[in-house]
């Protein structure tokens, strides 16, 4: 069953490393990625340093901090990176907000948008609880 979420455990079994790859948030952020490089491209031009920009490099760093800690030694480090993306995935919902406040996006894409980015801040929470000792 662990191995359904991308869990490999070591030969020594005393250090844990997590494909990244079949990890569902990890997959969820790739999608968040696509999504958000669509939203962002239809932002006006004066957004292109500001909002756009933003928000291209907050979606990526959720996806490639996920990988990142899925490299480290202990689920404690692990964790520390999850919780950092977590925090970038309440940040995007932010940006979402404004885009949607600036009348950048409908408020049907905004709804879609916002149900993924909650889902995924659920999902990344969740494998959170899982990884603490005692669980």
């Amino acid at each position: 069953m662990i191995q359904s979420v991308g869990f490999q455990a070591s030969k020594n079994n005393n250090m844990r490393r997590h494909n990244f790859k079949k990890l569902q948030i990890w997959q969820l952020a790739i999608e968040l990625i696509d999504e958000n490089y669509k939203l962002t491209s239809t932002f006006p031009d004066y957004e292109k340093f500001g909002l756009r920009t933003q928000m291209n490099r907050c979606s990526v760093s959720i996806a490639s901090n996920i990988s990142e800690g899925s490299s480290k030694r202990t689920d404690r480090h692990f964790i520390k990176f999850l919780d950092d993306r977590l925090g970038s995935a309440y940040e995007w919902e932010t940006q979402l907000i404004v885009c949607y406040r600036q009348e950048f996006i409908s408020k049907e894409l905004f709804l879609e948008l916002e149900d993924k980015v909650q889902a995924l801040q659920s999902k990344i929470s969740n494998f959170m609880d899982m990884l603490k000792p005692n669980n």
